[in-house]
């Protein structure tokens, strides 16, 4: 189970490190279909050292209507989904 997402000015942190990669796919979809319209980015903290599964499935696996575009941060372990906005 994941670390509860942290909400901060717009921005949804979510800690997915101790997921397989299809429980995280299942989890970010469902996170990004019940996401608040105040919510404009999606940090994803994914890991690397552990092996690329999990990134992978983060940078390319999850769908969304939501994702304007996918971020590769400094960091290799963090992707970074930028939202859509949605009409209140």
């Amino acid at each position: 189970m994941p670390k509860p997402p942290k909400a901060q000015a717009g921005t949804l942190t979510v800690d997915i490190h101790e997921m397989n990669a299809a429980d995280a796919k299942k989890y970010l979809e469902r996170l990004l279909a019940g996401c608040s319209p105040d919510i404009r980015e999606v940090e994803v903290i994914h890991g690397y050292r552990g092996g690329s599964a999990l990134m992978e499935v983060v940078r390319s696996g999850v769908r969304s209507k939501r994702i304007a575009r996918r971020c590769v941060t400094m960091n290799p372990g963090v992707t970074v989904y930028f939202l859509k906005e949605v009409k209140k």
